[in-house]
């Protein structure tokens, strides 16, 4: 490598350098001002009305003050309204089945609490979907004037373990009934509006009512970085196979409903509460901003969903019906519902979406189905794919092999034509020795271009593998997230607090393949020098850095991945590929050939080359 490159080298590693220390500062400064903000005022109330700014969730502004200042209350036109807006005390009945406990609160008849039953948080404790007090579920209509539901205490009219009514009387003979009903063996809460002698009271103008769903998403999971990567605000469009998302890489941001959606999602790393409606919501907004890292309440993003629905043919008794999904983000179970679900799943475009779905999911179940260790489930989907690719395996190693034979006669072209200007004539003379030879100059690079869709299906796949939450493996606690030998107690810039020992030993393998394919790469590496540097050095070091935070599976599979191909070229330098049977190969097919045509490409390149001569000579 020469002086030139690796100052170059050195420039770039100082620039990013500086560049991550001074995204770190950065940071801090941030995290400092936003913990200012908090103690200054309630930070639910601030982001919300920034997120939602037309939104009832501004009133939460008037709650605020409301706890400093004298309330004035609101008087409503009938005396059953205000009966039930001033009296009443706060009860919740509990829906309940194999897999959720669903508090349902009389203040504002909503659904106060889910608890997930049979899965834990990060740090083994009660996993809460929603925590009780964290979402709020408001519905807005014009009663002869405008009433939120969220402003009164509903009256308990039947409940059981699996559903519970709940009546807000406008007056004595009109109420609105909201109806929630848990079947056994489901994440599903139905929730069925109905308006009842409420067709003289509400105006023949209404037409829609507006639901206002907001929620503090908590934190379920180890790394906050990976699972706020992993998390988003969606919503689909009625009669559309695909979704938009509102990615939680980005602080925050907001997105207007364009057309009738026919439900919108909070979706965590591995969980997800969605509203969906049979009828769809006719426009509305969604929002979302997260919270930093060292929140108090370890909350993950505040969310909110500003809606329209339709009341459709309105009547002296008719039902609005809408469903709460509390769901884990598994793709059989989001695939079941058949509502496109599953395109919350990160899981790539059409291609790589594909091959995930079609392919490396289908046998990771059916091995699952034998074997309870995920360790060893990985190392045999590994294995599988190996075997699938080893014939693009192998004509990549015979390229590299024929150009390591092609090496002394590629040596004698660069002495010949060592001078600067025989550049052209020396890149001519190398393509005609590759066509008498019989040699591609590209063979290896379109095998391995041929796995590299397989490749990024299981970086895809891994992250979003529900089936590896909170499963170990050897010093692994948790595959799903990354696995820690040493926590530092502090962040390094573009490395993080910790040793993933997985990531590491993924490094260490690059480095070994890296060593192993240097000397069969020589003859490529004299043209450019920087590349054998890269390959063994510099390619390791930055995979280390940047999966230190990855899944641990997915560092794991990356490892085993590196390990079999070493296995795997070792065999077939063995006993599959001959060096020597290549080289007598090419040296047969070299003595054969005829002068080559030459191609168009050629011609083109002999041109440039003479019109080069001829204007050197004039000078």
């Amino acid at each position: 490598m020469n002086k030139q490159t690796l100052i170059g080298f050195a420039l770039i590693g100082v620039v990013l350098l500086l560049f991550s220390w001074y995204n770190t500062k950065q940071f801090e400064k941030q995290k400092r001002a936003q913990f200012v903000a908090d103690s200054l005022a309630r930070i639910e109330a601030a982001q919300y009305a920034e997120s939602l700014a037309e939104a009832d969730i501004m009133r939460a502004d008037a709650d605020t003050l409301g706890e400093a200042q004298p309330a004035v209350a609101q008087v409503y036109r009938t005396q059953s309204l205000n009966d039930m807006a001033f009296n009443g005390e706060e009860q919740v009945v509990y829906l309940e089945n194999e897999n959720l406990r669903v508090g349902i609160t009389t203040h504002g008849g909503q659904i106060d609490e889910v608890l997930v039953k049979k899965y834990f948080k990060y740090d083994s404790t009660a996993l809460y979907l929603i925590p009780k007090g964290y979402s709020k579920f408001d519905v807005e209509l014009d009663a002869g004037q405008y009433i939120n539901t969220t402003d009164f205490s509903y009256a308990i009219v039947a409940a059981s373990d699996q559903s519970v009514t709940l009546r807000l009387y406008v007056d004595e003979d009109s109420y609105i009934e909201n109806t929630y009903t848990l079947m056994p063996g489901s994440y599903d809460v139905g929730f069925d509006m109905h308006f009842v002698a409420m067709d003289g009271i509400l105006p023949r103008s209404s037409s829609q009512c507006k639901i206002t769903w907001t929620l503090d998403m908590p934190r379920l999971e180890k790394g906050y970085t990976n699972e706020k990567n992993y998390s988003a605000v969606a919503f689909r469009y009625s009669g559309s196979d695909k979704i938009k998302q509102i990615q939680l890489r980005k602080d925050s941001g907001r997105e207007s409903l364009a057309g009738n959606a026919s439900w919108v999602a909070f979706k965590q790393q591995f969980f997800s509460a969605i509203l969906y409606a049979a009828d769809g919501f006719s426009g509305g907004d969604v929002a979302v901003k997260t919270y930093p890292e060292d929140d108090s309440q370890q909350r993950l993003f505040a969310a909110g969903a500003s809606l329209a629905a339709d009341y459709g043919a309105k009547g002296a008794d008719f039902t609005r019906s809408f469903e709460f999904n509390f769901t884990p983000n598994h793709y059989p179970v989001l695939k079941g519902y058949d509502r496109a679900y599953d395109k919350l799943l990160p899981l790539g475009g059409w291609l790589v979406g594909s091959i995930c779905k079609y392919v490396i999911i289908p046998v990771f179940n059916w091995l699952n189905k034998y074997f309870n260790s995920y360790g060893l489930i990985i190392l045999l989907l590994t294995l599988l794919i190996k075997l699938v690719i080893s014939p693009f395996t192998i004509k990549s190693y015979e390229s590299t092999a024929k150009m390591k034979v092609l090496q002394p006669e590629i040596q004698k072209i660069n002495e010949k034509y060592s001078k600067e200007a025989d550049a052209m004539k020396k890149q001519q003379a190398t393509m005609d020795l590759y066509k008498k030879s019989g040699v591609s100059m590209f063979g290896g690079c379109l095998p391995v271009l041929l796995q590299f869709p397989i490749l990024y299906a299981m970086f895809r796949f891994f992250p979003a593998s529900f089936e590896l939450r909170q499963q170990s493996f050897l010093w692994a606690q948790d595959l799903s997230t990354y696995d820690s030998i040493l926590d530092f107690g502090f962040r390094i810039p573009m490395y993080g607090n910790h040793i993933s020992l997985f990531a590491l030993l993924m490094g260490v393998s690059m480095f070994v393949y890296g060593k192993m394919t240097a000397g069969a790469t020589a003859a490529q590496n004299q043209q450019m020098p920087g590349m054998q540097f890269m390959t063994v050095w510099l390619m390791p070091i930055f995979m280390v850095l940047l999966c230190n935070n990855f899944s641990a599976g997915l560092n794991y599979y990356y490892f085993l991945s590196n390990l079999i191909t070493i296995g795997q070229n070792f065999v077939i330098r063995k006993w599959v590929v001959s060096e020597e049977k290549l080289k007598a190969q090419i040296a047969r097919k070299t003595a054969e050939a005829k002068t080559p045509k030459k191609s168009k490409f050629a011609q083109r390149l002999e041109e440039a080359y003479k019109m080069q001569q001829q204007q050197q000579k004039k000078r």
